[in-house]
C-alpha cells in the first residue's frame, strides 16, 4: 500500500472514530467540552510518563483518559454551584489543566520527545513511519491499528447503549424515571471522548480531533432529524472530509491536518447554507414567507 493510501486510510479511521461520539456531543450541546478534553488530557499523558518513563507505555493512554474524565467532572462541579455558566467553567478548568501540563513538560521533560506543538497540530505524514511489527511481520502503521480498536470500542458502545444514549440525550428526566442512569451514560460517553482524543493525538493532534467531533455531526444534524440516519451521515461526511483533505494537501503541498480541517469547515458551512430543511437559505425563505403572511393579515385587519 502506498504512503498516500495509508495516510488516507488513517485519516478516515480517525475521522469516523472521532465523529461517532461527536454525534451525541452535538445533540447534548456539549461540543466545547470536547475541546477542553482534547487539551487537558495532555496532563494525563505527562503524569503517566513521569510514572512509567516510557512514551510507549499503555498507561499513558489510561492516565490521559482519567484526566479527561476528571476535566468533565471539574467543569460540571463548578457549573452545579450555579455561580458559573458552562462556558465559564470550561474557561477555568481547560487553561488550568493544560497550563500545568505545559509547565511540567518545559520544566521536567525538556529532553524528552513530548512536544506540545505536535500534540496540538499533529502530522499525519509521519504516521506511516511508525509501524506495528508482530513476530517479524509488518502489519502497517501503528496509529491505524490503535484507531481501529478505538473505532470498534466506540461503535460497540453506541450499538449496545443506543437506546440509553438516545433517551438520556433527548430527555434525561424521563430516562431517570424509567430506571436509566443519565450520569452513568454521560460519563461513559465522556470516557470514550477522552480515549478517542488520546488515540488520535499521535496522528492528527487535538485541533483536528475537535473538528472531527464537531464538523461531520453538525452537518449531519442539519440534514436529518432521525438519530440513526444522523449517525450514518456523520460517518459518510467524515470519510468525505478526510479523503478530500488528504488528496488536496498532497496536490497543494501543504499540511495534511490543516487541509482536512479546512475541508471539514467548508463542507459544514455549505450544508449550513444549502440544507433543504434547516439551511440558511431555507430559513430565510421561510422567514420572508411568514413575514408576507403577517403583512397580509395586518392589511386585512386594517
Amino acid at each position: 500500500m502506498s504512503m498516500i493510501n495509508e495516510i488516507t486510510l488513517i485519516a478516515i479511521i480517525v475521522a469516523v472514530a472521532c465523529a461517532l461520539p461527536g454525534v451525541f456531543l452535538v445533540l447534548r450541546g456539549t461540543t466545547m467540552v470536547s475541546d477542553a478534553i482534547t487539551h487537558t488530557v495532555l496532563l494525563g499523558i505527562v503524569l503517566a510518563f513521569f510514572i512509567t518513563q516510557d512514551l510507549n507505555s499503555p498507561l499513558l493512554m489510561i492516565g490521559a483518559t482519567l484526566v479527561g474524565v476528571a476535566t468533565v467532572w471539574a467543569i460540571e462541579a463548578l457549573q452545579q454551584t450555579k455561580l458559573l455558566s458552562n462556558d465559564a467553567a470550561i474557561g477555568i478548568v481547560f487553561p488550568l489543566f493544560f497550563s500545568i501540563a505545559i509547565i511540567l513538560i518545559t520544566r521536567y521533560a525538556g529532553n524528552v520527545h513530548l512536544d506540545v506543538d505536535s500534540v496540538l497540530m499533529g502530522e499525519l505524514a509521519f504516521a506511516p513511519f511508525r509501524r506495528l511489527v508482530l513476530f517479524g511481520a509488518d502489519l502497517g502503521p501503528r496509529a491505524l491499528w490503535t484507531m481501529l480498536v478505538i473505532l470498534l470500542i466506540n461503535s460497540l458502545f453506541i450499538g449496545l447503549f443506543y437506546k440509553e444514549l438516545k433517551i438520556t440525550t433527548f430527555d434525561a428526566g424521563f430516562a431517570a424515571a424509567i430506571g436509566f442512569s443519565p450520569v452513568l451514560i454521560h460519563y461513559g460517553l465522556m470516557t470514550l471522548v477522552s480515549l478517542t482524543a488520546v488515540g488520535a493525538y499521535d496522528s492528527v493532534g487535538s485541533i483536528l480531533v475537535v473538528g472531527f467531533m464537531a464538523g461531520p455531526p453538525l452537518a449531519a444534524f442539519l440534514l436529518t432529524n432521525k438519530l440513526h440516519v444522523m449517525i450514518g451521515l456523520t460517518a459518510v461526511m467524515a470519510v468525505i472530509n478526510s479523503t478530500a483533505g488528504v488528496r488536496l494537501a498532497f496536490m497543494l503541498d501543504t499540511t495534511i491536518a490543516g487541509m482536512i480541517a479546512v475541508v471539514t469547515g467548508v463542507t459544514t458551512l455549505l450544508v449550513f447554507v444549502f440544507s433543504p430543511e434547516k439551511g440558511l437559505i431555507k430559513a430565510t425563505v421561510n422567514r420572508k414567507r411568514e413575514q408576507k403572511k403577517i403583512d397580509q393579515r395586518l392589511k386585512e385587519i386594517s
